[in-house]
């Protein structure tokens, strides 16, 4: 298992609810705006030690935590090829 595979939804929600300073558990995330996504993705970049450097196109489908967590997994799987 990659530690890609450990940003899921959940992982997603995790990191929006620091953004948000409120538990986890309170956090009632599903759209993303443009400064959560800043902040998810600065994020990702510091837990993971990468530098992710994401096309317009692939920033635009991220408006939504299932969506982030899915093309977030996948940019960090092409990061470790």
């Amino acid at each position: 298992m990659t530690a890609a595979a450990s940003l899921d939804r959940q992982g997603v929600i995790e990191i929006l609810a620091e953004y948000h300073q409120r538990p986890a558990d309170e956090e009632d995330a599903d759209a993303i705006d443009s400064l959560e996504l800043a902040w998810l993705i600065h994020q990702v970049e510091q837990r993971y030690g990468v530098e992710l450097d994401l096309p317009d196109e692939t920033l635009l489908q991220m408006s939504t935590v299932d969506r982030a967590a899915r093309l977030l997994r996948q940019s960090l799987d092409g990061q470790s090829r």
